[in-house]
């Protein structure tokens, strides 16, 4: 421990020094600004840098934080509480106090639980971004420590290597000079090369090489200040979110238009001004969805808290929606559909070199703290653990994407220099003195390794300054998760094509894409050519109905995802390296797996703390099931609006009367606001497509649900005015307390496709939709500003109210057959499914045809011309003969035929299209359709 950094022999009435203005550190001699920070390459001490945090405070950009009480009164402000708070002032002004009470406690009720749910949400994403906390490696004690970037200070001394986003602004010390990315800071779109004694600021990310670091700027005090955010939360808008606030839109103008109608009718009535633009206005207030970004804000925040219970932190809560309509999902090989976890076949030596020297010498080319698993996997075959001991590594260049290669200059237990290398192949032939000696018979090992999946790794070595001579290869095999095959399975069934992409051979991708069962169409990214301003309309059609990707670089992985957006498809990628940030960035859901570089995580919206592929179908899953619930809420809230603008308008021009009062109206809206919160929590089934934003579906089954409500309200108000001949006070609670119940009910109608009874409610949804109606039902008895009814005539409502909703239930099975797309159509003849009939036709034709492969497209589309061309010649005939359809039965073997087909069809070409296989291949297919769905 070096004496100036021990706090014991600095003198309590001295600091250690500031940077200002005047001694620019970035500029100062290395030495100098040793000396002015009182440090060296040794680091400090873990008190000095203690003490140093408390005197220049955390590293990081202090965010500006909104006082609450500040917070809290920017919900009074904004076109709805102006409205409200207009409603408030009219009361006053016409001396309503009892309106004026509700409306003002609504105004505040709306305030109070929006800066709640927001600040609840905020806290959420606060703490899941916690975990992400960006680490440094820092010297203290003399020892290399791993604390969180925000404890660094000035004088520490840090280590930087390829992919670190460097956390603070720093003087490189001696060593190779790295490649520093800094487009983030200053749009510069070539990385700079930045030399021993040169400065490196907060937010750039090394992209080549690895070095020691000295800090001497943190926080606030960095070059580049503010932008040195790491991790922070995008202000983007999903495509849920605009649709969500296209409906929000809708509904105000449907509001304005029909409150304006009132107001004229009323002005040329002769009514109150005062009263009736106070009832306008709360009217208006009652219609528009004030709890809408509310509902968002908490249906987000819960769904990424159970994300995060799953080990997948979302860094973007909008990133959960897009996630809903994923369907292409273009996955790293390494880590994610495999273990990562590399083991050592035995070697390929050439020229009499034994495998041991092979392995020994690409031992040396290798560091056991970088925890590189290639490093790791070289290491671990090594017999003997003293084998390395006589030797001492004078220099090491660490892999980067750029050389594909380690190199370490090395000095032998007899005085002697020698330098080692080992990476790709084809990169560690092409300086090799014996590489047109050796090549054929390198290539061939590579190619062998390649068809067993094995990862081939070159080795070489020179002697002093001499020539490299090629040693040979590490064959490196990565196995496949064990849960990979059944996860790709599982998303295959949910809509989602899952892509391989890595940068491995051909050979080695298709080896792992045919064990997991992705399909064997993998494409050589290598001849993608100059992609970067077209493509081929014959290549972006290769691309969409290619398997997976093979020998990726990142600009191609850039180009995929752009030609697939293009072709319309919702894109997840995840990647790992500095250099899959700007695909992660370019993904319409990026995803950052575990172990990814800081970069990586800072480019993605979503980063997995666990290893391999299911938890993103889970998060794929959990995405859906929240878009489930925001399109009932959407549903409801649309048909809500409409039933009880249509009704009040209705009765006030037909019969002048107001069937709710103002104060009413409030609580119906107070009421709603406070249960509808509970959707967040509610139970929902995804759907196994993705999910897509059908308008037309949602605002006609809104709009039928909106037109039976006024019916229904319009029934009972002729029952008692006409048949029970109440006065109108005692309607209006009539109306008051169906209202509440029927629309409420509503909820229970909108959440499910099929029967309400379909999907059981959560607990919390319907015990809050039951407070809430109890209150209501209590107001209703009591006479809570308003005319009070008998247990008898509230007891009728909630019976009337159960009546139409069981009638409802059965309009909106009927509306959805109508309006959705996808549904038979109602008067005409279902048409039968004649997959199985087209499946064996299309087999019998690929047979024919030698099973040559490319066919399969023209083989079903012939098998389709001639099945449906003898299905219309059967429709045309009399039906007397017609043989029962199966269909209406449960189901049957036949019905597995397709999925037979389709399964023997992939066998085949897995198999390189052997006619002898024919009936194994298709026997084989039966047994595993046959067993999935005995399983199911």
């Amino acid at each position: 421990m070096k004496t100036k950094t021990n706090p014991s022999k600095v003198p309590e009435s001295k600091q250690a020094p500031e940077p200002d203005a005047d001694d620019d550190l970035k500029s100062l001699s290395l030495q100098e600004v040793e000396k002015k920070l009182e440090s060296s390459p040794d680091g400090l001490s873990q008190a000095e840098a203690e003490k140093r945090l408390t005197q220049y405070g955390p590293n990081e950009i202090e965010e500006k934080k909104t006082n609450p009480l500040l917070k809290f009164l920017t919900y009074f402000w904004g076109p709805i509480p102006w409205m409200i708070e207009a409603a408030v002032i009219l009361s006053a002004v016409d001396q309503h106090w009892p309106d004026f009470g509700i409306i003002l406690t609504l105004l505040l009720a709306n305030a109070m639980v929006g800066f709640w749910e927001e600040h609840q949400a905020g806290n959420a994403i606060a703490a899941l971004k916690a975990k992400l906390a960006v680490k440094a490696q820092v010297k203290r004690d003399g020892k290399w420590t791993n604390p969180e970037a925000r404890e660094l200070v000035p004088g520490d001394v840090i280590h930087l290597r390829l992919g670190d986003i460097v956390p603070a602004d720093a003087r490189l010390f001696e060593g190779d000079p790295v490649e520093v990315d800094q487009s983030a800071l200053t749009g510069e779109s070539l990385p700079a090369t930045r030399k021993p004694g040169e400065a490196v600021f907060s937010g750039s990310i090394i992209r080549t090489g690895e070095i020691d670091a000295l800090v001497y700027a943190t926080g606030a005090n960095t070059y580049f200040g503010k932008t040195a955010q790491l991790v922070q939360e995008a202000e983007t808008v999903s495509h849920f979110q605009r649709a969500v606030l296209k409906i929000g839109n809708y509904l105000i103008i449907l509001a304005v238009t029909l409150v304006s109608v009132i107001i004229t009718v009323a002005l040329f009535r002769g009514d109150p001004i005062l009263t009736t633009l106070q009832f306008a206005l709360v009217l208006t207030v009652a219609a528009i969805p004030v709890a809408m970004p509310t509902v968002l804000s908490v249906t987000m925040a819960v769904g990424a808290r159970l994300l995060a219970k799953k080990e997948a932190i979302v860094t973007r809560l909008a990133a959960i929606e897009e996630l809903a309509g994923v369907d292409i999902l273009c996955a790293d090989k390494t880590g994610t559909l495999t273990q990562n976890k590399l083991t050592l076949g035995d070697p390929f030596s050439v020229n009499g070199i034994t495998p041991e020297q092979v392995i020994l010498n690409a031992a040396l080319a290798s560091r056991a703290d970088n925890k590189d698993t290639i490093d790791l996997a070289v290491l671990g075959g090594l017999k003997n653990d003293q084998a390395l001991k006589d030797y001492q590594v004078l220099h090491f260049q660490p892999f980067d994407p750029v050389h594909k290669r380690t190199e370490a200059t090395v000095k032998g237990a007899d005085g002697k220099q020698f330098k080692v290398t080992k990476g790709a192949p084809q990169v560690i032939l092409e300086p090799a003195a014996n590489a047109g000696e050796v090549k054929p018979a390198v290539e061939k090992a590579v190619n062998e390794f390649a068809a067993r999946g094995f990862r081939s790794l070159g080795v070489a070595r020179a002697e002093g300054d001499g020539p490299w001579q090629f040693l040979g290869v590490l064959p490196l095999f990565d196995p496949p998760r064990d849960e990979a095959k059944t996860t790709i399975a599982t998303a295959r069934e949910m809509g989602v094509k899952v892509k391989m992409v890595t940068g491995d051979a051909l050979a080695i991708a298709k080896e792992t894409a045919i064990k997991l069962d992705m399909g064997p169409n993998i494409l050589d990214a290598g001849g993608f050519g100059d992609t970067k301003h077209h493509e081929t309309a014959q290549l972006a059609e290769s691309i969409e109905k290619a398997d997976g990707f093979a020998q990726v670089f990142p600009e191609h992985k850039f180009h995929i995802i752009d030609v697939l957006q293009k072709s319309g498809h919702i894109v997840g990628m995840t990647g790992d390296g500095v250099n899959d940030a700007p695909a992660l960035k370019k993904a319409d859901c990026g995803i950052a797996v575990s172990g990814a570089t800081d970069a990586a995580r800072a480019a993605a919206d979503i980063v997995l703390m666990t290893t391999g592929l299911s938890v993103i179908i889970d998060a794929i899953k959990e995405s859906r099931k929240i878009f489930q619930r925001m399109n009932s809420y959407a549903i409801y809230r649309i048909a809500e609006t409409l039933r009880v603008l249509l009704f009040m308008t209705l009765a006030i021009l037909i019969f002048n009367f107001y069937p709710l009062t103002a104060v009413m109206i409030v609580m119906l809206a107070l009421l709603n606001d406070g249960a509808i919160l509970s959707i967040a929590y509610d139970n929902v089934h995804y759907k196994d497509k993705p999910e897509a934003w059908n308008m037309h579906l949602v605002l006609g089954i809104s709009t039928v649900l909106g037109i039976i409500g006024p019916v229904a309200a319009f029934g009972l108000f002729y029952l008692g005015e006409r048949v029970y001949h109440l006065d109108r006070p005692h309607i209006q609670t009539l109306m008051y307390l169906m209202l509440s119940v029927a629309g409420h009910l509503t909820i229970f109608l909108t959440r499910t496709r099929g029967p309400f009874w379909s999907i059981r409610p959560a607990p919390v949804l319907w015990l809050a939709v039951l407070g809430t109606q109890t209150v209501a039902t209590l107001i209703a008895v009591f006479g809570v500003f308003m005319t009070p009814i008998s247990w008898g005539w509230a007891a009728f409502v909630w019976g009337y109210a159960l009546v139409w909703f069981l009638v409802n239930d059965r309009v909106k099975l009927l509306a959805y057959r109508v309006f959705d797309p996808t549904a038979e159509p109602l008067l005409s003849k279902k048409r039968p499914d004649l997959s199985p009939q087209i499946a064996k036709r299309a087999y019998e034709l690929y047979v024919q045809g030698g099973r040559q492969d490319g066919h399969a497209v023209q083989d079903w589309e012939k098998a389709e011309q001639e099945i449906r061309k003898d299905e219309a010649k059967a429709e045309s005939q009399p039906e007397t003969k017609t043989e029962p359809q199966p269909e209406s039965k449960a189901k049957t073997p036949a019905d597995l035929t397709p999925q037979i087909a389709k399964r023997a069809y992939e066998l085949y070409e897995q198999e390189g299209h052997q006619d002898s296989g024919a009936v194994q291949d298709w026997e084989k297919a039966e047994q595993e359709i046959r067993k999935d769905e005995s399983h199911k």
